[in-house]
């Protein structure tokens, strides 16, 4: 759209980036923490770029104070971190280990000291692995009570502190890679009818952290992080338009409808259970859904697009992941008889064949204001790419300043547009481990000295790109 004078981002607008506890806290034994899903999944041969695992991590664990300062050197608004669900009950429920309580106190209060918003992130996919033995993690209906009470114990500590809080991360990525291509823990291929249930046990415990929340931290936000990846037809052709619209049903508002307006898609839905799919209700979960919409906010983690084309009965299933770096061997995935997501020949790629699509970025926001009328954090985005230090210790990235820059001109326009956007949070604040795909893939502003191998330094080093974040803070996002 055309406008010919242009709003900037509002003054208490939260510049902001984000990491996750697997990936940099490590301390993986220490101080009572209880072991995870990932610390088991890890060690699988084959499931990780060259058995990478997080027990160390980027040692976050006993550098927070160091990580934070830099945070606070770059001028960041925002700090979105993840808690580690066994570090605060190592056997998922019961007994709560008061270290690990202690340890978020510090970060929050770290934070707080230097004037930075803690936004806390509930569950980013560290499973207790306890509750993974007894009784399947999110396969059973007993996650759902524990996860309350998870919820409720961060509230009651934290809620004084924390203002914005997200219950899931990518509930959509962490569902589909356990339970269809088999990419994360447990580990599970095409078991299609398990992961319409995991997810809808995912969405009552979600619903049930939300309803707490409201009566337990008065004038808090809550929301949840979607991986939102918006898609376009490939053509005009009716059937790929139609197409398109079975995608954004299955593949985004199977999970932003929930957490708006607490139903599935009709279409969906009707869909589902004619392939046997369909997630079964309990007495009380669809009294339960509806009462815990809408969130304050949806969160969003947004990476790239999608180009959707007709796929028949025949055709072509889900794909591995490309978690190698070497560039152009991602193959085309899809449902048979609905749809399938072939290149996109107007957008380049990273090393992983991921799109590079600034305006995708916009369409995200667009399609939650239209769609909800919700206000949008920006949980996530970011590039992962080969960054190599210097022997100055230099780290020249200037494609992700060219990324980031793409992205925020993007989020200026959605901002023209109507579109309440809360925060803008990079992945990552430091370099971290990137789950299957190792340490090589980096995401940071702050370099990490370590590599696949164990006993690095560790020390950090400010890339090109902290600088020119710190600039782009100090200017509102005026100067970029």
């Amino acid at each position: 759209m055309y406008f010919k004078e242009k709003h900037g981002f509002k003054e208490d607008f939260l510049w902001g980036s984000a990491s996750a506890a697997y990936q940099v806290e490590g301390a993986a034994e220490e101080d009572g923490k209880g072991r995870s899903n990932w610390d088991e999944f890890v060690r699988i041969p084959g499931k990780t770029f060259k058995a990478t695992t997080g027990d160390v991590a980027v040692d976050h664990y006993h550098r927070f104070k160091e990580d934070i300062a830099l945070m606070a050197e770059m001028g960041l608004k925002t700090y979105r971190f993840s808690v580690s669900w066994p570090r605060i009950y190592p056997k998922g429920k019961g007994q709560v280990n008061e270290k690990g309580l202690q340890f978020y106190d510090d970060v929050i209060d770290e934070c707080l000291k230097y004037g930075i918003e803690p936004m806390v992130t509930m569950y980013h996919w560290d499973l207790p692995q306890t509750l993974q033995e007894e009784y399947c993690g999110w396969e059973s209906r007993n996650i759902i009570d524990d996860y309350e009470n998870y919820a409720i114990t961060l509230f009651k500590r934290y809620g004084k502190k924390v203002k914005y809080w997200i219950t899931l991360n990518e509930q959509n990525v962490f569902t589909n890679n356990g339970w269809v291509i088999a990419a994360h823990p447990p580990g599970k291929k095409n078991d299609m009818k398990m992961f319409y249930q995991v997810n809808h046990h995912a969405n009552i415990a979600h619903a049930k952290a939300v309803l707490a929340f409201r009566k337990l931290v008065p004038g808090g936000k809550i929301g949840a992080s979607f991986a939102f990846n918006p898609s376009y037809a490939i053509d005009c052709n009716p059937i790929n338009a139609m197409a398109k619209a079975d995608y954004d049903d299955l593949q985004s508002f199977w999970w932003m409808d929930v957490y708006a307006y607490g139903h599935y898609p009709k279409a969906a839905f009707k869909y589902l259970e004619a392939q046997g799919f369909a997630p079964k209700f309990e007495d009380g979960d669809e009294e339960l859904m509806k009462e815990a919409a809408q969130v304050d906010f949806m969160g969003v983690n947004y990476y790239q697009t999608v180009v959707v084309e007709y796929n028949p009965i025949d055709g072509v299933g889900a794909s591995e992941i490309n978690t190698t770096g070497k560039k152009g061997i991602s193959q085309i995935s899809g449902k048979p008889g609905l749809y399938k997501n072939p290149a996109n020949p107007h957008l380049k790629t990273t090393d992983w064949d991921w799109t590079i699509d600034p305006m995708g970025i916009r369409m995200c926001c667009r399609t939650i204001t239209s769609r909800y009328d919700l206000p949008v954090v920006i949980s996530e985005n970011g590039l992962g790419a080969f960054d190599k230090k210097t022997e100055d210790n230099k780290i020249h990235d200037d494609y992700r300043i060219v990324y980031l820059k793409a992205h925020i001109e993007e989020l200026k326009e959605a901002v023209n547009e109507g579109c309440e956007i809360i925060a803008y949070c990079t992945w990552s604040i430091t370099d971290l481990l990137s789950w299957q795909n190792g340490y090589q893939k980096r995401y940071g502003f702050i370099y990490v000295d370590r590599q696949e191998e164990e006993g690095a330094s560790m020390d950090r080093y400010k890339k090109d790109s902290f600088y020119w974040y710190q600039d782009v803070i100090k200017t509102n996002g005026e100067e970029l």
